[in-house]
């Protein structure tokens, strides 16, 4: 799943500048964060299509500009104006007025930095901050492994553990079974029922 996504921990069992064409202006050393690729260029005026990475199409109306990828650096784009067709996104980029310079930028990654992210509300967290994050047992502090991957779509989100054995097991995000994330510690602690782990794919501190 793109990393850019949210995974929220619910409670019930149920989840849920000044830019312009070709200007060149210093790009602040943060992550960025993909989100959509440019597919093709739309009518004559210089809009651009764009396939969205993003479970939140709409995330596009809330940015000033978006970052497109080059084969060196990026270069930003002020977006003018957002549409849609169905589920595909269509943006006005100041500085691209017709179909040729929208053209030139077809197949181009996009991105936006950390700053643009939104605030998130409690019990809500970005799936590529979840990633990598140890993961501990409530009972009494043993490592059970790290988070690989957070699988999104389904009733509730569920995060893929690699265990200490290098095996996986999946735990549903979810109040009942996910109790603490320390985003500061990078520790996620979990209540454990049987069958979730094997009792020596653990390591007690």
């Amino acid at each position: 799943c793109s990393k850019g996504h949210l995974c929220k921990i619910t409670k019930n069992n149920v989840s849920q500048r000044e830019t312009g064409k070709g200007k060149k202006r210093k790009i602040r050393s943060m992550e960025k964060i993909k989100i959509g690729k440019i597919v093709n260029a739309v009518a004559l005026r210089g809009e651009v299509k764009v396939y969205s990475y993003s479970d939140r199409k709409e995330r596009y109306e809330a940015l000033k500009e978006i970052l497109v990828e080059q084969k060196k650096g990026f270069t930003p784009y002020e977006i003018q104006n957002v549409r849609y067709q169905k589920n595909i996104v269509i943006l006005k980029l100041r500085g691209v007025d017709d179909r040729n310079a929208a053209e030139a930028l077809k197949e181009r990654d996009i991105y936006i930095t950390e700053a643009d992210l939104p605030e998130l509300p409690d019990d809500t967290f970005y799936v590529r901050d979840l990633i990598g994050c140890e993961v501990r047992d409530e009972k009494n502090g043993s490592v059970i492994g790290k988070i690989q991957d957070v699988l999104q779509g389904a009733a509730q989100d569920v995060y893929v553990i690699t265990l200490l054995s290098g095996k996986e097991t999946m735990i549903p995000a979810v109040a009942e079974f996910v109790k603490k994330v320390d985003m500061a510690q990078r520790i996620v602690t979990v209540a454990l029922i049987p069958g979730f782990i094997d009792d020596e794919a653990v390591r007690t501190e």
